[in-house]
């Protein structure tokens, strides 16, 4: 690892006095800093899902696109749980901000370069190079979160943060039309959100810290009095553990962990088969304009944000931190809305965006309870590595191979039809491995 990524040491506690003020004060600022931080990520990473319609014009075709398009979820997938393991033992100060500059110029590289766009080949190279610094936004969002909030307020602080998907992802297709506008130019949906996530970069460089123990703080544990299952344990005097020990003693013989990434895998091929093929299922089903199903697109994403947080509060406060009977009547519901949104004629386009609406509302309820029931399940030694296993599971099997691959291929060969089935079932399977984690308690 480079030594500026490195973990700060556990510093000496400060002074008694001034705990409580410099605790309340970095919890927010650190806070802030993976909220706008991750909330960038966002602007840089489905961009692609906007310019299928003018790559369709180019005279590609739906299969292909979506096989280019799995890449990037392929490379993310693997990254956020190779990488994950590393921000494990990384300075969150620098991963985060570093892995989001990195993903911003390679957005804007494909922009400009005239050849960027002009195969496949091509396209898929830079998606997943794309993705595997997309990889190094969730892990040390979440670790990030298990140091500075503790387990009974998790549930709630997780949600809000959270809703920073949704602000990035809604804010996406406006700052694409807004660049087609400024420079008249499609290729602007890649570089234009590039340009924007730079500069939240290093705002989040100047608003992010490590660990509390790095900055002479107690544990969050300690400082709450909060700990699992009621029961006080001693901090570990040393600053971490290796990363052999993270996978053979917390990762792989967790088995409600590995339910939960498999669930996660189902969820995230509703979450993206919904999500990315919006855009020109809107356009070529039901009539829509370009900018029309951009907007679609947009509403999806803003509808997300007070259904996370409902999502949050009730695993919180109805469920007592329970988060698989949250997540189960989620995806419940999410069942009735795709059927509505699947049957509904061309003509209605109310009814439609009722529906995304309605999907967007719900689907990152789910999507959120999994990252948290990950990093409920483990030590926070390996908070990153378990957030990436779900990761894993949710964009590699679930998004590049169900959602982008085997879902251009069915919309191709089978029409929408095949596909919407795809997506039920994908719902009643994920209910079913949700289920199996009912009762399995945080650690």
């Amino acid at each position: 690892m480079l030594k500026f990524l490195k973990a700060p040491p556990a510093k000496p506690l400060i002074d008694e006095e001034k705990i409580d003020k410099e605790y309340n004060r970095l919890r927010w600022q650190v806070f802030l800093g993976i909220f706008i931080g991750y909330a960038g990520y966002y602007l840089i990473r489905k961009n692609f899902s906007l310019a299928i319609p003018n790559l369709i014009d180019e005279g590609f075709n739906k299969a292909e696109l979506g096989r280019a398009f799995a890449f990037l979820s392929i490379a993310y997938g693997l990254s956020k749980f190779l990488m994950g393991n590393v921000s494990d033992r990384s300075n969150v100060k620098y991963f985060l901000p570093l892995g989001l500059m990195l993903s911003a110029i390679i957005m804007i590289l494909m922009g400009v370069m005239p050849f960027a766009t002009s195969s496949i080949f091509i396209m898929a190279v830079l998606l997943f190079i794309n993705g595997w610094f997309q990889g190094m936004g969730w892990p040390p969002s979440g670790r990030t979160m298990v140091h500075w909030f503790s387990l009974k307020e998790r549930g709630t602080k997780m949600s809000i943060w959270n809703v920073a998907h949704n602000v990035g992802g809604a804010l996406m297709p406006i700052l694409a039309i807004l660049g087609v506008e400024l420079f008249t130019d499609w290729h602007a949906k890649f570089y234009f959100p590039g340009m924007v996530a730079i500069v939240v970069a290093i705002i989040a460089f100047f608003l992010l810290r490590d660990r509390p123990e790095s900055l002479g703080l107690p544990p969050i544990e300690d400082y709450r009095k909060d700990y699992p299952n009621g029961e006080e344990v001693k901090s570990k005097p040393k600053n971490g553990i290796s990363a052999k020990e993270i996978f053979t003693k917390h990762i792989f013989p967790n088995r409600a962990l590995w339910f939960i990434a498999f669930a996660n895998a189902f969820v995230y091929l509703v979450r993206y088969g919904i999500q990315d093929w919006a855009p020109v299922y809107l356009i070529e089903a039901k009539g829509f304009t370009e900018a029309d199903a951009s907007w679609a697109y947009s509403a999806y994403e803003i509808a997300a944000i007070p259904g996370t947080l409902l999502c949050g509060w009730l695993s919180d406060k109805a469920f007592r931190g329970k988060r698989a009977p949250v997540s189960i009547i989620f995806m419940a519901l999410i069942i009735i809305a795709i059927y509505i949104y699947w049957q509904n004629p061309a003509g209605n386009p109310v009814i439609d965006y009722i529906c995304l609406i309605t999907i967007g509302f719900l689907i990152y309820g789910p999507v959120m309870l999994i990252g948290v029931q990950a990093l409920d399940l483990v030590s926070r030694d390996a908070a990153g590595t378990a957030a990436g296993l779900t990761g894993l599971f949710g964009y590699f099997i679930g998004t590049s191979i169900l959602a982008n691959i085997v879902g251009g291929y069915i919309i191709e060969n089978y029409s929408y039809t095949g596909y919407f089935i795809m997506m039920i079932l994908a719902s009643v399977l994920s209910i079913i491995l949700i289920a199996f984690t009912i009762k399995k308690r945080a650690k």
